[in-house]
């Protein structure tokens, strides 16, 4: 098989989450265990930080892995969904997986691995793994998929992890409350390996105090410890004011980059005290490159001016939260918002949310997941927002930059998928 063929073969053989829901979603970690054990448990032969939470746990893990690559560490990242390639969920100091290892990963496997029936995200992590220890990394970044108790990045033991936040999403999976939530969030903190927790509830504090008290956890609450004294507009990202770092430049947009800092400030302290070699020259370096050093794509990302084009991945109630105050701010003539979801998340909860002052162009991205561009603009409706109905992103895209004014804002969101058929079309790559 070539690279296509085997990447098709994957997504045939091992259901993916992103592509159908939760018919691809596996419970449990035996045929995790049983992958680790066939493959020598590779993890052990490298250091990990393991990164969870509901919403910036890819942005946070991209701005950590540039800073340690920035520190000259060999740096492993492994992260999910992709957005245009499968090579982009593992990468060696931003490099992409070469397409031969995985080429080879699945014929020389296949005959062990197709008995177990893995889901995706199994033989993904199991192959990311894998691909760490032969490049020798000296440290790997690891996001976890979903949850974080059952989730099959949870065989590592990390130097240190990180929750950035609790927000309602994979309800059907995770629970319905955020304690709940926070329960399986909860369970990659591990005996004796400290942790950071980014933001907290009233209703998610106790849980984390619990879950690290019982297994003697250090926990640090990134929201108490105050790291960064203050961040400010600067470009397209932000200038903050930090207390261990003085003036750092950071190249990501959107609001929540903030709330992301200041989680990232409290590992990286933690970090330092267990040896690590991070500089301030280091952390500045790290966060004012992080979509070179890294390949991160669809974090309130500018793809045009006149009119402006912005797409952001953010697809649940806490992400499109920040996205809409976030509008708010911005100056326009004329919002046009270009829109889609998928059928599993709090659709009304969403819609409910977004600025009524805009015109939309409701969509649907190619996975069996989306909903259909009619019945959000149904739904939509009912809160007031108006637009038409576009089969696909590219369309709906072109649609908008053609009624647009050059002063206008155009916004590309509402599932991640939305974005990847984004970039992927202005890539050529459909």
């Amino acid at each position: 098989m070539n690279y296509k063929e085997t990447i098709e073969y994957l997504f045939n053989c091992a259901p993916l989450f992103q592509q159908v829901g939760s018919s691809a979603y596996k419970e449990g970690l035996e045929t995790t265990y049983l992958l680790d054990e066939h493959f020598g448990h590779p993890h052990r032969n490298y250091r990990t930080i393991h990164i969870g939470g509901t919403n910036g746990k890819g942005s946070t893990s991209h701005t950590v892995a540039a800073i340690l690559q920035a520190a000259g560490y060999k740096v492993g990242l492994y992260t999910s969904p992709h957005l245009i390639d499968f090579r982009e969920r593992i990468r060696v100091n931003g490099r992409p997986v070469d397409e031969q290892f995985v080429i080879d990963f699945v014929e020389r496997e296949r005959n062990f691995f197709e008995p177990l029936h893995p889901s995706f995200f199994e033989l993904c992590t199991a192959m990311a793994l894998l691909y760490f220890s032969q490049e020798k990394v000296d440290v790997a970044i690891i996001e976890v998929g979903l949850g974080g108790r059952l989730d099959c990045t949870n065989i590592i033991t990390p130097d240190a992890c990180a929750i950035t936040n609790i927000s309602p999403d994979h309800t059907q999976f995770l629970g319905t409350t955020l304690q709940q939530i926070a329960g399986e969030k909860a369970g990659i903190i591990k005996p004796s390996i400290p942790v950071v927790i980014g933001e907290t509830t009233p209703e998610t504090r106790d849980v984390f105090n619990e879950k690290a008290s019982s297994v003697a956890a250090p926990i640090h609450f990134a929201e108490n410890e105050n790291l960064l004294l203050s961040a400010q507009i600067h470009g397209d990202g932000f200038l903050y004011n930090t207390i261990e770092y003085g003036n750092i430049e950071g190249e990501l947009g959107g609001e929540y980059q903030i709330k992301n800092t200041n989680t990232i400030l409290s590992l990286l302290k933690i970090l330092r005290e267990q040896g690590y070699n991070i500089a301030a020259e280091h952390v500045r370096k790290g966060f004012s490159n992080v979509t070179s050093l890294t390949g991160l794509m669809g974090r309130w990302q500018r793809l045009g001016t006149n009119p402006t084009i912005i797409c952001d991945a953010g697809h649940n109630v806490g992400g499109i939260k920040y996205i809409v105050e976030q509008l708010a701010r911005q100056k326009y003539e004329t919002l046009r918002i270009v829109f889609g979801m998928v059928n599993d998340k709090d659709i009304n909860s969403v819609l409910s949310m977004m600025p009524k002052n805009a015109t939309y162009y409701f969509t649907q991205a190619t996975v069996k997941r989306a909903l259909p561009s009619e019945s959000l603009a149904e739904q939509a409706s009912v809160y007031y927002l108006k637009g038409k109905c576009y089969p696909g992103v590219p369309e709906a895209l072109e649609a908008a930059k053609r009624e647009a004014s050059p002063n206008d804002l155009i916004f590309v969101g509402g599932s991640c998928f939305v974005v990847a058929d984004l970039l992927s079309s202005l890539q050529g790559c459909k």
